[in-house]
């Protein structure tokens, strides 16, 4: 199961910015998944989950935003939903010199952490 894979390498990214700037828990990681980029989103979840036990990430969502898979003909230039399994030849033309524009995304959008409480000394303290 690769998704184990991808969940421990979002884990691992995300803690190498979070531990640095403070943060002591993470809320959230938002990725976006493309339709071909071969990942089972339950599956991802699931491990993610596991992933982020014992670390900073522990109890964090994790939010997929699906990236539907497009295609451009070279030869006409039109566009198209490529769907499942793949059509990679042009239904306008016929032309098979598809450019694939979108679908194999694996990214982390955005992350939501709390950072650490800043200490403002007190007048005795000054």
């Amino acid at each position: 199961m690769h998704e184990m894979s991808i969940a421990l390498a979002v884990v691992e990214q995300v803690e190498s910015a979070a531990r640095p700037s403070g943060a002591t828990t993470v809320n959230s990681v938002r990725l976006q998944v493309g339709e071909l980029a071969g990942v089972v989103p339950d599956a991802l979840a699931f491990s993610f989950e596991l992933a982020c036990a014992g670390t900073v990430l522990e109890g964090a969502e994790l939010v997929t935003e699906p990236v539907p898979a497009r295609a451009r003909c070279g030869p006409c230039a039109d566009t198209w939903p490529v769907g499942m399994p793949p059509q990679l030849s042009c239904p306008g033309c016929g032309g098979a010199t598809a450019e694939l524009l979108t679908g194999r995304e694996l990214q982390i959008v955005s992350v939501c952490w709390n950072d650490a409480p800043v200490h403002v000394p007190t007048h005795e303290e000054r």
